[in-house]
């Protein structure tokens, strides 16, 4: 996966200014969460890890079920709205009949070489309204030329091209795996510019000229706080990895469902999270303004195990039900100050949560924010939360309280503040 030597700092002073994000920023930002698949040779090789050196013969890749109808209905039951799928890892197998390398399945005995597991990934991804992303490796230790880069660079970009020339319709998402790549240099410039050529509304993650990045863990946490803009030190990391970088870079936080494994494993059951832990992870993603991808490896058979497509069934109805009724709602709070809005009840009203969303067309302006109560008999306005960015969304837990007034004080902004949302809810 991502290697931490090139993850991007994203705390903080924000750069001065205000930028604004790309119309196709904001869509990706209100997808919020994705189901990750890493699928391919090596979920054939038990035990195997990245760059150990192991031979993985091409003939042993056989997913007798594949099912990629089962992977959509299974996030959308999670409640995601993309996916992610890994076409070619840092092993070099090709999940498509790609023309540039006899390692791929063209070269396998599943479906006497006649398969493509990309196609059918992306079509089972329309059937069920899912966008569509891709995972590609830069890194690939099975080339015999990686190390060559002007040839490399060839050979990245006519893979590239049989994945986005159109022939799989149009991608949402082309993910850029920095792992393996520390040291190699890419002609990022030339590579960036065929695949804004060819797929013109795609969203690139992370390297070359990303439009969103990393969040600098593989545990699916957003750190604090975390801004959509990029700074002065976020930027002189980046330029390690890229060529072109934007103002606005939205953030997503990828973690796995099992501990220990990307790809599948026979040994790891023991390490599924709970729905519990998953919720959590659900808090520290997207309750902070970042977008949220979970790695779920398909076994052998081609299909997501059972055990981990109950977790995921248990996890999207425990979402939904969490905020589908809130207590007061958008359209119930009274805007009482320039950047204060309050939730009036006529009776002591309890609640445990706040969800917040900023307008973010014309940029980020909540800095730090503070959350209130206020009893009709008493004039006096108590804490209960305090925090910084907002951004895409801020979901504030407190231990449960009761009053007749709640109030949102914005304290700190560099220019007016518009919501998008604000709702209170007791779960």
């Amino acid at each position: 996966m991502i290697s931490t030597a090139i993850a991007p700092a994203l705390s903080g002073n924000r750069q001065t200014g205000k930028p604004k994000p790309a119309p196709r920023q904001l869509e990706y930002q209100d997808w919020e969460f994705g189901i990750f698949i890493h699928f391919g040779i090596r979920t054939f090789f038990e035990g195997h890890k990245d760059f150990d050196g192991i031979t993985m013969p091409a003939e042993k890749f056989n997913p007798a079920e594949l099912d990629c109808e089962q992977w959509a209905r299974t996030a959308v039951r999670a409640g995601a709205k993309f996916m992610v799928f890994t076409a070619k890892h840092h092993d070099g197998f090709a999940n498509w009949p790609s023309k540039f390398t006899g390692y791929s399945v063209a070269k396998s005995s599943w479906r006497d070489g006649k398969g493509d597991v990309v196609k059918e990934y992306v079509d089972a991804c329309r059937k069920h309204n899912l966008k569509v992303g891709i995972y590609y490796s830069p890194a690939d230790v099975g080339c015999p030329f990686y190390e060559e880069p002007e040839k490399y660079d060839r050979y990245f970009i006519s893979q590239l091209s049989e994945l986005l020339d159109g022939r799989y319709g149009d991608i949402d998402l082309l993910w850029l795996d920095g792992c393996g790549s520390q040291g190699h240099n890419y002609n990022w410039k030339a590579i960036t510019a065929t695949i804004r050529r060819m797929q013109p509304g795609i969203l690139i993650h992370n390297l070359g000229e990303p439009d969103y990045r990393w969040c600098g863990n593989e545990e699916g946490i957003g750190p604090v706080p975390v801004w959509n803009t990029v700074d002065e030190s976020d930027r002189e990391r980046l330029k390690e990895i890229s060529w072109k970088i934007k103002d606005w870079l939205p953030v997503e936080c990828p973690c796995r469902i099992r501990e220990k494994n990307w790809f599948y494993s026979d040994n790891d059951l023991d390490t599924l999270k709970t729905v519990d832990e998953l919720l959590g992870i659900y808090y520290y993603s997207i309750g902070r303004g970042c977008n949220l991808l979970l790695n779920v490896a398909p076994d052998r058979r081609g299909g997501f195990p059972e055990p981990d497509t109950e977790i995921l069934a248990e996890f999207g109805h425990e979402i939904r039900t969490r905020f589908a009724s809130p207590v007061a709602d958008f359209s119930k709070v009274v805007k009482t100050g320039e950047n204060e809005w309050t939730f009036k009840f006529d009776k002591r009203t309890c609640a445990n949560h706040i969800l917040i969303m900023e307008e973010l067309t014309e940029g980020e302006s909540i800095k730090k924010f503070r959350l209130e109560v206020n009893y009709r008999t008493k004039g006096t306005f108590w804490p209960i939360y305090e925090g910084s960015n907002v951004g895409h969304k801020a979901i504030c837990r407190f231990p449960e309280v009761g009053a007749e007034n709640f109030i949102f004080r914005v304290t700190e902004a560099d220019g007016p503040v518009k919501l998008r949302d604000l709702s209170i809810h007791k779960i």
